[in-house]
């Protein structure tokens, strides 16, 4: 089997699901572009800052891209690259991208808020609670286990390190300059590109080399900072430019197989049980995790994407067709995994994680057509390390976001507690309390933490479709396209998660994970049974 037929494949099936499905739900849902988004009806100009669809484009990419779709399909790679790359075009087009337009779409349709809100007005407060506490556990481990990773990252490329670092004060000043200076986007686009350049360019030049432990360290300080400035200072430019690293990375991946067109090493499949609780079934559909669907994504539509929207008729490309361009993403990680002998993914994963393997594979494709490898391999990294790193602030931020509204007391109808609450919603105390646990779970290491994080993600996202098919169902509209990958995924998950539970009864932290995202699941499916079958007199549009 050649690579060229698996990435080819996927690209045609991506733009023709793009078409055709993603138009198909456009239209079942009632998207309307006549109805202002709540970042014009409520600009505050922190959190609510309407920006134009490629920059919303960039922003949500950049947040839910990451190192899921990457280190995933890598770790996949166990049991075979067929049944790895069925899931993430199946689930990319049916599961995924339903799971991002729909949640997205619904948060504009509530003020910008969560999906807990959501919840809160289908299935009342005690699901929105509940909702809130696994969203909340679920962001702590996507900070531990990204924390880890650009660590180990960091690490393996020390020039990614340094390009790293100074791409954030290039951000800053793309921001300044552009959203409060009013250079024109288009010129500072040019400009701030050139600088990216430069940026890759000096990492190589001068590379910083830190411990891992070091490097985690200076993240939780970044990530306690970044979080709670204004989008427009460093998460809006940052996230646009991270994109062109994407797209420029995309390219020279697709472009690099095309001439070098190297053929599959990996068996189409191996085994369907690599390890005694690493089965394919449900562990392929959790290691997987954002390659084809993740409950993240609906925590990043509906927590700051949906806040910058500048109109409804951009939920289809922000929302669906993100999703299909991660589907690239990781079409591109297995490929990277499956090219070479089992002995050298088993080395190169040794050496620096599935991003090393991934940085590796995608400096050879681009060596192909001329690029040095040692400044393709930094730029790979760079651009893997700066989607983990928006992921990380992202994920802080929305951490933040729903530990205030969970301790949100209305002050007229609780005095007493007013109080309290007021410490509580605090933007610095919410984000610390979330950067402390999340930091100190990090040190754990990705390899234990990844199992969890990946149940606990796609939990998240069968939680997140019950949100939708109730929501959907009881305003009108069509509902199925939600309710049955919903049911798929709670099967995935459960099962997971009680394996999980089995392998991890020496692990006191991760047992707990494990118990209380199970016992919350369930609580959940309960409460919606009735929000299901019932449909209220009166419900938010």
């Amino acid at each position: 089997m050649n690579s060229v037929f698996l990435i080819v494949g996927s690209l045609v099936a991506f733009i023709v699901a793009y078409a055709t499905y993603g138009a198909w739900l456009t239209k079942k849902w009632g998207v309307d572009e006549s109805i202002k988004t709540p970042a014009h009806t409520m600009t505050d100009g922190v959190d609510y800052v309407p920006a134009k669809a490629p920059v919303v484009l960039g922003h949500h990419f950049a947040s839910i891209a990451g190192a899921g779709p990457i280190n995933g399909p890598i770790i996949a790679a166990a049991f075979g690259w067929l049944p790895v790359m069925l899931w993430i075009v199946l689930g990319s087009i049916f599961f995924g991208g339903v799971h991002d337009m729909g949640s997205l779409f619904a948060s504009v349709r509530h003020e910008g808020k969560s999906i807990g809100e959501v919840i809160g007005d289908t299935m009342g407060s005690k699901g929105k609670k509940l909702f809130a506490v696994f969203a909340w556990l679920t962001l702590i481990l996507v900070v531990a286990a990204f924390t880890n990773i650009v660590a180990n990252a960091f690490v393996a490329s020390p020039s990614a390190a340094t390009a790293s670092l100074l791409f954030i004060l290039l951000a800053i000043g793309f921001g300044m300059v552009v959203y409060r200076g009013n250079v024109n986007l288009g010129i500072g686009t040019v400009v701030g590109v050139a600088l990216m350049a430069l940026s890759i360019w000096l990492g190589v030049q001068f590379p910083i080399a830190l411990s891992a432990q070091n490097w985690m360290v200076l993240m939780i300080i970044y990530i306690f900072i970044a979080s709670v400035t204004p989008v427009w200072i460093l998460l809006q430019p940052r996230d646009y430019l991270n994109s062109f690293l994407l797209y420029a990375m995309l390219a020279g991946g697709i472009i690099g197989l095309l001439v070098m067109r190297p053929a599959i090493q990996l068996p189409a499949v191996t085994s369907f049980a690599p390890s005694t609780y690493n089965l394919m079934f449900p562990m392929l559909f959790v290691t997987i995790a954002c390659g084809a669907i993740s409950g993240f994504h609906s925590l990043v539509g509906s927590g700051t994407t949906s806040k910058q929207l500048d109109s409804e008729k951009d939920v289809k490309l922000v929302g669906y067709g993100a999703m299909l361009i991660e589907g690239v993403l990781a079409t591109l990680a297995i490929i990277t995994a499956a090219y070479i002998t089992q002995a050298q993914l088993g080395e190169l994963s040794g050496a620096g994680g599935p991003v090393n393997v991934f940085a590796t594979g995608l400096g050879t494709f681009m060596a192909a057509f001329g690029v040095e490898f040692a400044l393709a391999k930094t730029f790979v990294t760079l651009a893997v390390s700066a989607f983990a790193l928006t992921s990380l602030d992202t994920a802080t931020r929305l951490a933040r976001f729903i530990f205030q509204e969970f301790f949100e007391v209305d002050p007229e109808k609780n005095p007493n507690a007013a109080a309290a609450a007021n410490i509580m919603t605090n933007k610095y105390v919410a984000t610390l309390i979330t950067v402390v646990l999340g930091g100190f779970l990090a040190f754990s290491g990705w390899t234990r933490i990844w199992p969890i994080f990946g149940s606990a993600n796609q939990l998240l996202a069968a939680l997140t479709l019950l949100a939708l098919a109730v929501w959907f169902k009881q305003t009108g509209k069509e509902y199925r396209m939600a309710s049955y990958p919903m049911a798929f995924m709670f099967a995935v998950t459960l099962v997971a998660l009680v394996l999980l539970m089995i392998q991890n009864l020496t692990n006191p932290l991760l047992l707990f994970f494990a118990v209380a995202l199970f016992v919350l699941a369930i609580v959940l499916i309960l409460e919606s049974q009735k929000a299901f079958k019932v449909i209220p007199k009166e419900i938010k549009e």
